[in-house]
Protein backbone atom coordinates (compact mmCIF):
# COMPACT_ATOMS: atom_id res chain seq x y z
CA UNK A 1 0.00 0.00 0.00
CA UNK A 2 1.60 3.63 -0.92
CA UNK A 3 1.58 5.82 1.84
CA UNK A 4 0.81 8.63 -0.83
CA UNK A 5 -1.97 8.23 -1.85
CA UNK A 6 -1.40 10.72 -4.69
CA UNK A 7 0.91 8.47 -6.51
CA UNK A 8 -1.59 5.22 -5.86
CA UNK A 9 -4.03 7.32 -8.40
CA UNK A 10 -1.64 7.95 -10.98
CA UNK A 11 -0.15 4.58 -10.84
CA UNK A 12 -3.97 3.32 -10.92
CA UNK A 13 -4.69 5.44 -13.90
CA UNK A 14 -1.30 4.90 -15.41
CA UNK A 15 -2.69 0.69 -14.95
CA UNK A 16 -5.94 1.57 -16.81
CA UNK A 17 -4.27 3.53 -19.82
CA UNK A 18 -2.21 0.37 -20.17
CA UNK A 19 -5.34 -1.78 -19.80
CA UNK A 20 -6.71 0.09 -22.72
CA UNK A 21 -4.12 0.12 -25.34
CA UNK A 22 -3.86 -3.46 -24.45
CA UNK A 23 -7.30 -3.68 -26.04
CA UNK A 24 -6.18 -3.51 -29.45
CA UNK A 25 -7.52 -0.35 -30.43
CA UNK A 26 -9.38 -0.49 -33.70
CA UNK A 27 -8.65 1.50 -36.79
CA UNK A 28 -11.78 1.80 -38.23
CA UNK A 29 -15.32 -0.14 -39.53
CA UNK A 30 -15.36 1.85 -42.24
CA UNK A 31 -14.11 2.76 -45.90
CA UNK A 32 -13.55 5.61 -47.53
CA UNK A 33 -13.79 7.81 -44.12
CA UNK A 34 -10.24 9.61 -43.57
CA UNK A 35 -11.49 13.04 -43.49
CA UNK A 36 -13.79 12.52 -40.65
CA UNK A 37 -10.97 13.36 -38.39
CA UNK A 38 -10.73 10.96 -35.40
CA UNK A 39 -14.00 9.62 -35.14
CA UNK A 40 -13.71 6.74 -33.07
CA UNK A 41 -15.45 3.90 -35.42
CA UNK A 42 -13.80 0.66 -36.30
CA UNK A 43 -12.52 -2.15 -38.36
CA UNK A 44 -12.40 -5.62 -37.47
CA UNK A 45 -9.45 -7.15 -37.36
CA UNK A 46 -10.21 -10.72 -35.79
CA UNK A 47 -7.41 -12.81 -34.59
CA UNK A 48 -8.60 -15.05 -31.97
CA UNK A 49 -12.11 -15.15 -31.23
CA UNK A 50 -14.81 -16.90 -28.64
CA UNK A 51 -18.18 -17.17 -29.77
CA UNK A 52 -21.16 -16.41 -27.69
CA UNK A 53 -24.82 -17.28 -28.10
CA UNK A 54 -28.10 -16.74 -26.26
CA UNK A 55 -30.58 -19.74 -27.03
CA UNK A 56 -34.07 -18.61 -26.71
CA UNK A 57 -36.10 -20.60 -28.54
CA UNK A 58 -36.03 -24.08 -30.94
CA UNK A 59 -33.94 -26.93 -29.79
CA UNK A 60 -30.61 -27.39 -28.59
CA UNK A 61 -29.62 -28.67 -31.87
CA UNK A 62 -30.72 -25.55 -33.65
CA UNK A 63 -28.73 -23.29 -31.33
CA UNK A 64 -25.77 -25.47 -32.19
CA UNK A 65 -26.36 -24.84 -35.79
CA UNK A 66 -26.83 -21.20 -35.80
CA UNK A 67 -23.33 -20.94 -33.80
CA UNK A 68 -21.57 -23.06 -35.98
CA UNK A 69 -22.65 -20.51 -38.99
CA UNK A 70 -21.34 -18.23 -36.74
CA UNK A 71 -18.02 -20.25 -36.41
CA UNK A 72 -18.12 -20.21 -40.66
CA UNK A 73 -18.88 -16.52 -40.72
CA UNK A 74 -15.58 -16.11 -37.90
CA UNK A 75 -13.34 -17.91 -39.87
CA UNK A 76 -14.39 -16.37 -43.45
CA UNK A 77 -13.26 -13.16 -41.62
CA UNK A 78 -9.92 -14.49 -41.14
CA UNK A 79 -10.71 -15.60 -37.34
CA UNK A 80 -9.50 -18.55 -35.37
CA UNK A 81 -12.67 -19.93 -32.92
CA UNK A 82 -11.25 -20.57 -29.57
CA UNK A 83 -14.41 -21.73 -27.97
CA UNK A 84 -18.14 -21.26 -28.59
CA UNK A 85 -20.56 -20.83 -25.65
CA UNK A 86 -24.42 -20.53 -25.74
CA UNK A 87 -26.64 -19.73 -23.12
CA UNK A 88 -30.16 -21.32 -22.31
CA UNK A 89 -32.32 -17.94 -21.38
CA UNK A 90 -36.11 -16.23 -22.82
CA UNK A 91 -34.65 -13.69 -24.05
CA UNK A 92 -31.44 -11.62 -23.97
CA UNK A 93 -30.02 -9.64 -21.39
CA UNK A 94 -31.02 -5.79 -22.22
CA UNK A 95 -27.53 -4.86 -20.30
CA UNK A 96 -25.14 -7.60 -21.14
CA UNK A 97 -26.95 -9.68 -23.76
CA UNK A 98 -25.87 -12.75 -21.40
CA UNK A 99 -26.45 -11.14 -18.19
CA UNK A 100 -23.66 -9.90 -15.69
CA UNK A 101 -22.94 -13.16 -13.87
CA UNK A 102 -22.33 -15.05 -17.58
CA UNK A 103 -20.26 -11.74 -18.35
CA UNK A 104 -18.07 -12.49 -15.63
CA UNK A 105 -17.41 -16.61 -16.99
CA UNK A 106 -17.13 -15.01 -20.32
CA UNK A 107 -14.04 -13.16 -19.24
CA UNK A 108 -12.88 -16.39 -17.30
CA UNK A 109 -13.08 -17.80 -20.50
CA UNK A 110 -11.57 -14.74 -22.33
CA UNK A 111 -8.44 -14.90 -20.46
CA UNK A 112 -7.57 -18.74 -20.40
CA UNK A 113 -7.75 -19.16 -24.13
CA UNK A 114 -6.30 -15.63 -24.44
CA UNK A 115 -8.85 -14.54 -27.15
CA UNK A 116 -8.66 -10.82 -28.34
CA UNK A 117 -12.44 -10.65 -29.10
CA UNK A 118 -16.03 -11.53 -28.16
CA UNK A 119 -18.66 -12.45 -31.06
CA UNK A 120 -21.99 -12.27 -30.16
CA UNK A 121 -24.53 -14.61 -32.14
CA UNK A 122 -27.41 -11.65 -32.54
CA UNK A 123 -27.37 -7.51 -33.29
CA UNK A 124 -26.52 -6.06 -30.03
CA UNK A 125 -27.40 -2.61 -29.17
CA UNK A 126 -24.22 0.04 -28.46
CA UNK A 127 -25.14 0.15 -24.72
CA UNK A 128 -24.94 -3.89 -24.61
CA UNK A 129 -22.06 -3.79 -26.78
CA UNK A 130 -20.47 -1.19 -24.48
CA UNK A 131 -21.36 -2.96 -20.89
CA UNK A 132 -20.16 -6.59 -22.57
CA UNK A 133 -16.91 -5.14 -23.06
CA UNK A 134 -16.21 -3.00 -19.85
CA UNK A 135 -16.70 -6.64 -18.04
CA UNK A 136 -14.86 -9.22 -20.47
CA UNK A 137 -12.14 -6.32 -21.27
CA UNK A 138 -12.08 -7.28 -25.17
CA UNK A 139 -13.04 -6.13 -27.97
CA UNK A 140 -17.17 -7.27 -28.78
CA UNK A 141 -18.88 -7.49 -32.26
CA UNK A 142 -21.80 -8.71 -33.29
CA UNK A 143 -22.94 -10.95 -36.00
CA UNK A 144 -24.33 -7.96 -37.97
CA UNK A 145 -20.47 -5.82 -37.80
CA UNK A 146 -19.13 -9.33 -38.72
CA UNK A 147 -21.21 -9.90 -41.87
CA UNK A 148 -20.22 -6.20 -43.11
CA UNK A 149 -16.84 -6.92 -42.18
CA UNK A 150 -17.13 -10.01 -44.44
CA UNK A 151 -18.86 -7.94 -47.67
CA UNK A 152 -16.29 -5.38 -47.02
CA UNK A 153 -13.62 -7.70 -47.54
CA UNK A 154 -15.21 -9.75 -50.52
CA UNK A 155 -16.56 -6.38 -52.49
CA UNK A 156 -14.86 -6.02 -56.12
CA UNK A 157 -16.68 -4.04 -58.19
CA UNK A 158 -17.53 0.39 -57.51
CA UNK A 159 -21.39 -0.32 -57.02
CA UNK A 160 -20.53 -3.32 -54.34
CA UNK A 161 -18.38 -1.10 -52.29
CA UNK A 162 -20.11 1.83 -52.29
CA UNK A 163 -22.84 -0.76 -51.10
CA UNK A 164 -21.35 -2.38 -48.41
CA UNK A 165 -19.87 1.02 -47.30
CA UNK A 166 -22.96 2.61 -46.81
CA UNK A 167 -24.40 -0.76 -45.08
CA UNK A 168 -20.89 -0.27 -42.79
CA UNK A 169 -22.09 3.40 -41.70
CA UNK A 170 -26.18 2.75 -41.22
CA UNK A 171 -24.58 0.39 -38.51
CA UNK A 172 -22.42 2.73 -37.30
CA UNK A 173 -24.11 5.61 -36.84
CA UNK A 174 -26.23 4.92 -33.35
CA UNK A 175 -22.84 3.17 -31.98
CA UNK A 176 -20.46 6.04 -32.53
CA UNK A 177 -19.34 6.61 -28.88
CA UNK A 178 -16.39 8.67 -27.68
CA UNK A 179 -13.12 7.02 -26.19
CA UNK A 180 -11.09 8.57 -23.93
CA UNK A 181 -13.83 11.63 -23.23
CA UNK A 182 -14.26 12.63 -26.44
CA UNK A 183 -17.98 12.85 -26.08
CA UNK A 184 -18.03 15.48 -24.07
CA UNK A 185 -15.54 17.48 -26.27
CA UNK A 186 -17.54 20.83 -27.55
CA UNK A 187 -16.82 22.68 -30.51
CA UNK A 188 -16.56 26.38 -30.09
CA UNK A 189 -19.10 28.70 -31.31
CA UNK A 190 -16.55 30.05 -34.05
CA UNK A 191 -16.73 26.30 -35.96
CA UNK A 192 -13.89 24.56 -34.02
CA UNK A 193 -11.28 27.12 -34.73
CA UNK A 194 -11.60 29.27 -31.48
CA UNK A 195 -9.25 28.06 -28.36
CA UNK A 196 -9.15 30.02 -25.36
CA UNK A 197 -11.28 33.40 -24.47
CA UNK A 198 -13.31 33.91 -27.37
CA UNK A 199 -13.00 30.78 -28.16
CA UNK A 200 -15.69 28.78 -26.10
CA UNK A 201 -19.45 28.67 -26.28
CA UNK A 202 -22.36 26.74 -27.81
CA UNK A 203 -21.81 24.36 -30.76
CA UNK A 204 -21.61 21.26 -31.79
CA UNK A 205 -19.94 18.14 -29.90
CA UNK A 206 -16.96 16.26 -30.83
CA UNK A 207 -19.43 13.35 -32.09
CA UNK A 208 -22.31 15.15 -33.50
CA UNK A 209 -19.72 16.58 -36.26
CA UNK A 210 -18.63 12.86 -36.98
CA UNK A 211 -22.73 12.29 -37.43
CA UNK A 212 -23.41 15.20 -39.79
CA UNK A 213 -20.26 14.32 -41.70
CA UNK A 214 -21.37 10.33 -41.55
CA UNK A 215 -25.09 11.64 -42.51
CA UNK A 216 -23.54 13.73 -45.82
CA UNK A 217 -20.87 10.64 -46.58
CA UNK A 218 -24.31 8.63 -46.70
CA UNK A 219 -26.45 10.97 -48.94
CA UNK A 220 -23.55 10.85 -51.62
CA UNK A 221 -22.95 6.92 -51.39
CA UNK A 222 -27.10 6.81 -52.21
CA UNK A 223 -26.65 9.52 -55.30
CA UNK A 224 -23.66 7.49 -56.54
CA UNK A 225 -25.80 4.07 -56.28
CA UNK A 226 -28.56 5.71 -58.00
CA UNK A 227 -26.43 6.53 -60.62
CA UNK A 228 -25.10 2.68 -61.07
CA UNK A 229 -28.08 1.24 -60.53
CA UNK A 230 -29.58 3.07 -63.68
CA UNK A 231 -27.04 1.74 -65.79
CA UNK A 232 -27.61 -1.68 -64.95
CA UNK A 233 -31.43 -0.79 -65.23
CA UNK A 234 -30.34 -0.14 -68.97
CA UNK A 235 -28.53 -2.96 -69.49
CA UNK A 236 -31.37 -5.17 -67.89
CA UNK A 237 -33.94 -3.09 -70.38
CA UNK A 238 -32.07 -4.24 -73.28
CA UNK A 239 -32.47 -7.74 -72.44
CA UNK A 240 -35.94 -7.41 -71.94
CA UNK A 241 -36.52 -5.70 -75.33
CA UNK A 242 -34.80 -9.00 -77.06
CA UNK A 243 -36.93 -10.39 -74.91
CA UNK A 244 -34.77 -12.99 -73.57
CA UNK A 245 -35.88 -14.89 -70.62
CA UNK A 246 -33.83 -14.34 -67.50
CA UNK A 247 -32.79 -17.04 -65.06
CA UNK A 248 -31.93 -16.04 -61.72
CA UNK A 249 -29.91 -17.99 -59.21
CA UNK A 250 -30.30 -17.08 -55.72
CA UNK A 251 -30.09 -19.27 -52.31
CA UNK A 252 -28.21 -19.35 -49.07
CA UNK A 253 -24.26 -18.48 -48.53
CA UNK A 254 -22.18 -20.98 -49.61
CA UNK A 255 -24.87 -23.49 -51.29
CA UNK A 256 -23.12 -24.00 -54.84
CA UNK A 257 -24.73 -21.10 -56.64
CA UNK A 258 -21.61 -19.94 -58.41
CA UNK A 259 -20.57 -23.36 -58.99
CA UNK A 260 -23.83 -23.98 -60.43
CA UNK A 261 -23.15 -21.40 -62.64
CA UNK A 262 -20.16 -22.35 -63.90
CA UNK A 263 -21.37 -26.11 -64.32
CA UNK A 264 -24.24 -24.98 -66.64
CA UNK A 265 -22.39 -21.95 -68.59
CA UNK A 266 -18.72 -22.62 -68.55
CA UNK A 267 -18.40 -19.31 -67.17
CA UNK A 268 -15.46 -19.58 -64.94
CA UNK A 269 -16.81 -17.64 -62.15
CA UNK A 270 -14.91 -17.24 -58.42
CA UNK A 271 -15.49 -20.49 -56.66
CA UNK A 272 -14.24 -20.26 -52.97
CA UNK A 273 -15.56 -22.37 -49.96
CA UNK A 274 -16.22 -19.05 -48.21
CA UNK A 275 -19.65 -18.04 -46.78
CA UNK A 276 -20.11 -14.14 -49.41
CA UNK A 277 -17.66 -15.38 -51.75
CA UNK A 278 -20.05 -13.67 -54.35
CA UNK A 279 -21.14 -9.85 -53.84
CA UNK A 280 -21.19 -8.14 -57.34
CA UNK A 281 -23.79 -10.18 -59.71
CA UNK A 282 -22.72 -12.19 -62.96
CA UNK A 283 -24.92 -12.45 -65.85
CA UNK A 284 -23.96 -15.21 -68.43
CA UNK A 285 -25.76 -16.73 -71.09
CA UNK A 286 -26.91 -19.93 -71.87
CA UNK A 287 -29.23 -22.57 -73.88
CA UNK A 288 -31.65 -25.00 -73.08
CA UNK A 289 -30.81 -28.85 -74.42
CA UNK A 290 -33.39 -27.75 -77.56
CA UNK A 291 -31.41 -24.64 -78.14
CA UNK A 292 -33.14 -21.84 -76.55
CA UNK A 293 -31.05 -18.64 -75.00
CA UNK A 294 -31.43 -17.80 -71.64
CA UNK A 295 -29.69 -15.57 -69.35
CA UNK A 296 -28.56 -16.50 -65.96
CA UNK A 297 -27.08 -14.23 -63.16
CA UNK A 298 -25.76 -15.27 -59.74
CA UNK A 299 -26.71 -13.34 -56.92
CA UNK A 300 -25.37 -12.61 -53.02
CA UNK A 301 -25.71 -15.11 -51.06
CA UNK A 302 -28.43 -14.72 -48.22
CA UNK A 303 -28.19 -15.52 -44.21
CA UNK A 304 -30.22 -15.97 -41.46
CA UNK A 305 -31.24 -12.52 -40.22
CA UNK A 306 -29.18 -10.81 -42.94
CA UNK A 307 -28.58 -7.17 -41.72
CA UNK A 308 -31.39 -4.92 -42.87
CA UNK A 309 -28.98 -2.21 -43.77
CA UNK A 310 -27.43 -4.52 -46.41
CA UNK A 311 -30.88 -5.85 -47.89
CA UNK A 312 -31.93 -1.65 -48.51
CA UNK A 313 -28.02 -1.32 -49.67
CA UNK A 314 -27.79 -4.12 -51.77
CA UNK A 315 -31.59 -3.47 -52.92
CA UNK A 316 -30.33 -2.71 -56.52
CA UNK A 317 -28.26 -6.05 -57.17
CA UNK A 318 -31.29 -8.12 -55.28
CA UNK A 319 -33.66 -6.60 -57.92
CA UNK A 320 -31.57 -9.25 -60.56
CA UNK A 321 -33.91 -11.99 -58.95
CA UNK A 322 -37.36 -9.53 -58.94
CA UNK A 323 -36.76 -9.37 -62.44
CA UNK A 324 -36.35 -12.89 -63.58
CA UNK A 325 -38.66 -15.32 -65.31
CA UNK A 326 -37.53 -18.07 -62.83
CA UNK A 327 -35.86 -18.39 -60.17
CA UNK A 328 -33.08 -20.98 -58.91
CA UNK A 329 -33.31 -21.83 -55.55
CA UNK A 330 -29.91 -23.43 -54.74
CA UNK A 331 -29.90 -25.05 -51.11
CA UNK A 332 -26.75 -27.20 -50.00
CA UNK A 333 -28.04 -30.83 -49.17
CA UNK A 334 -25.48 -31.52 -47.17
CA UNK A 335 -26.04 -29.34 -44.62
CA UNK A 336 -27.32 -29.92 -41.18
CA UNK A 337 -30.71 -27.57 -41.62
CA UNK A 338 -31.30 -27.26 -45.23
CA UNK A 339 -34.96 -26.21 -44.52
CA UNK A 340 -34.05 -23.98 -42.19
CA UNK A 341 -31.82 -21.98 -45.57
CA UNK A 342 -34.53 -22.67 -47.93
CA UNK A 343 -37.09 -20.46 -45.47
CA UNK A 344 -34.67 -17.84 -44.84
CA UNK A 345 -33.94 -17.26 -48.42
CA UNK A 346 -37.87 -17.08 -48.95
CA UNK A 347 -38.04 -14.59 -46.17
CA UNK A 348 -35.34 -12.55 -47.71
CA UNK A 349 -38.05 -12.99 -50.97
CA UNK A 350 -40.77 -11.36 -49.57
CA UNK A 351 -38.66 -8.22 -49.32
CA UNK A 352 -37.71 -7.56 -53.30
CA UNK A 353 -40.87 -6.90 -55.14
CA UNK A 354 -42.44 -9.35 -57.42
CA UNK A 355 -39.62 -12.07 -56.04
CA UNK A 356 -42.61 -14.48 -53.99
CA UNK A 357 -44.76 -15.03 -57.27
CA UNK A 358 -42.17 -16.30 -59.75
CA UNK A 359 -41.69 -19.42 -60.76
CA UNK A 360 -39.09 -21.17 -58.72
CA UNK A 361 -37.05 -24.57 -59.16
CA UNK A 362 -35.47 -25.81 -55.76
CA UNK A 363 -32.20 -27.45 -56.98
CA UNK A 364 -30.57 -29.19 -54.14
CA UNK A 365 -26.93 -29.51 -54.79
CA UNK A 366 -24.00 -31.30 -53.53
CA UNK A 367 -25.40 -34.86 -54.19
CA UNK A 368 -22.24 -36.10 -53.72
CA UNK A 369 -22.11 -35.07 -50.61
CA UNK A 370 -25.05 -35.37 -48.88
CA UNK A 371 -27.27 -38.04 -46.81
CA UNK A 372 -29.49 -40.17 -49.14
CA UNK A 373 -32.34 -39.69 -46.93
CA UNK A 374 -32.15 -35.78 -46.85
CA UNK A 375 -32.27 -35.53 -50.40
CA UNK A 376 -34.95 -37.81 -50.40
CA UNK A 377 -36.69 -35.82 -48.01
CA UNK A 378 -36.48 -32.61 -49.37
CA UNK A 379 -37.26 -33.25 -53.33
CA UNK A 380 -40.55 -34.39 -51.41
CA UNK A 381 -40.99 -31.50 -49.74
CA UNK A 382 -40.38 -29.16 -52.76
CA UNK A 383 -42.50 -29.95 -55.93
CA UNK A 384 -40.54 -28.35 -58.64
CA UNK A 385 -37.20 -29.97 -57.47
CA UNK A 386 -33.95 -31.19 -58.68
CA UNK A 387 -31.20 -33.26 -56.92
CA UNK A 388 -28.00 -31.72 -58.89
CA UNK A 389 -24.12 -32.13 -58.21
CA UNK A 390 -22.41 -28.41 -59.30
CA UNK A 391 -19.31 -30.32 -58.60
CA UNK A 392 -19.89 -33.39 -60.19
CA UNK A 393 -22.26 -32.56 -62.94
CA UNK A 394 -24.63 -34.96 -61.80
CA UNK A 395 -28.64 -33.74 -62.44
CA UNK A 396 -27.71 -31.08 -64.44
CA UNK A 397 -29.11 -32.43 -67.53
CA UNK A 398 -32.40 -32.79 -65.28
CA UNK A 399 -31.90 -29.44 -64.76
CA UNK A 400 -31.42 -27.98 -67.37
CA UNK A 401 -34.71 -29.54 -69.11
CA UNK A 402 -36.76 -28.31 -66.24
CA UNK A 403 -35.58 -24.68 -67.32
CA UNK A 404 -36.55 -25.57 -70.34
CA UNK A 405 -40.37 -26.53 -69.32
CA UNK A 406 -40.07 -23.43 -66.81
CA UNK A 407 -39.21 -20.52 -69.76
CA UNK A 408 -41.83 -18.16 -70.84
CA UNK A 409 -43.20 -20.33 -74.09
CA UNK A 410 -41.85 -19.74 -77.45
CA UNK A 411 -45.89 -19.42 -78.27
CA UNK A 412 -45.53 -18.18 -82.20
CA UNK A 413 -44.42 -20.38 -84.90
CA UNK A 414 -43.64 -19.19 -88.23
CA UNK A 415 -42.74 -20.80 -91.59
CA UNK A 416 -41.32 -18.19 -94.38
CA UNK A 417 -39.08 -17.53 -96.72
CA UNK A 418 -36.39 -14.51 -95.92
CA UNK A 419 -34.68 -12.29 -98.00
CA UNK A 420 -30.54 -13.13 -98.14
CA UNK A 421 -30.41 -9.37 -96.68
CA UNK A 422 -32.07 -9.73 -93.80
CA UNK A 423 -29.70 -12.45 -92.10
CA UNK A 424 -29.63 -10.47 -89.13
CA UNK A 425 -33.05 -11.99 -88.59
CA UNK A 426 -32.27 -15.30 -88.92
CA UNK A 427 -29.06 -14.99 -86.61
CA UNK A 428 -31.77 -13.87 -84.00
CA UNK A 429 -34.02 -16.67 -84.57
CA UNK A 430 -30.95 -19.18 -84.12
CA UNK A 431 -30.41 -16.98 -80.99
CA UNK A 432 -33.37 -15.92 -79.27
CA UNK A 433 -36.29 -18.94 -80.44
CA UNK A 434 -35.85 -22.40 -81.46
CA UNK A 435 -35.35 -22.91 -84.81
CA UNK A 436 -36.81 -26.38 -85.88
CA UNK A 437 -35.26 -25.93 -89.72
CA UNK A 438 -33.50 -24.10 -91.84
CA UNK A 439 -33.52 -24.04 -95.76
CA UNK A 440 -31.58 -22.33 -98.40
CA UNK A 441 -33.32 -21.24 -101.82
CA UNK A 442 -32.64 -19.22 -104.42
CA UNK A 443 -34.98 -16.53 -103.46
CA UNK A 444 -33.73 -16.80 -99.91
CA UNK A 445 -33.82 -18.77 -96.85
CA UNK A 446 -36.80 -20.51 -95.74
CA UNK A 447 -36.79 -20.44 -92.30
CA UNK A 448 -39.27 -23.12 -89.62
CA UNK A 449 -38.93 -22.00 -85.85
CA UNK A 450 -40.82 -21.04 -82.84
CA UNK A 451 -40.09 -17.48 -81.80
CA UNK A 452 -40.96 -14.61 -79.28
CA UNK A 453 -43.61 -11.89 -80.35
CA UNK A 454 -41.04 -9.03 -80.90
CA UNK A 455 -39.16 -11.17 -83.35
CA UNK A 456 -42.72 -12.67 -85.11
CA UNK A 457 -43.25 -9.31 -85.66
CA UNK A 458 -40.27 -8.55 -87.53
CA UNK A 459 -40.06 -11.68 -89.44
CA UNK A 460 -43.72 -11.21 -90.43
CA UNK A 461 -43.44 -7.69 -91.61
CA UNK A 462 -40.55 -9.13 -93.84
CA UNK A 463 -41.43 -12.56 -94.82
CA UNK A 464 -43.04 -14.68 -97.36
CA UNK A 465 -45.39 -17.61 -95.72
CA UNK A 466 -44.41 -20.64 -97.30
CA UNK A 467 -45.88 -24.20 -96.29
CA UNK A 468 -44.41 -25.70 -93.01
CA UNK A 469 -42.38 -29.21 -93.84
CA UNK A 470 -43.43 -31.58 -90.99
Amino acid sequence: MHENPAIEEYETGEMDLEERQALRRVAGLSTELQDISEVEYRQLRLERVVLVGVWTSGTVEDAENSLQELKLLAETAGSQVLEGLIQRRKFADPSTYIGSGKALELRDVVESTGADTVICDGELSPGQLRQLEDIVKVKVIDRTALILDIFAQHAKSREGKAQVELAQLQYLLPRLRGWGGNLSRQVGGRAAGGVGIGGRGPGETKIELDRRRIRERMSKLRRQIKGMSTSRDTMRQRRQQREVPAVAIAGYTNAGKSSLLNRITGAGVLVEDALFATLDPTVRRSRTPEGRLFTIADTVGFVRHLPTQLVEAFRSTLEEVGDADLILHVVDGSHPDPEGQLAAVREVFGTIEGASDLPEIVVINKADAADQEVLDRLARRERDSVVVSARTGAGIPELLALIERSLPRLDHEVALLVPYDRGDLISRAHKEGEVLSVDHVEEGTILHARVLPSLYQELMRVGKPVERVS
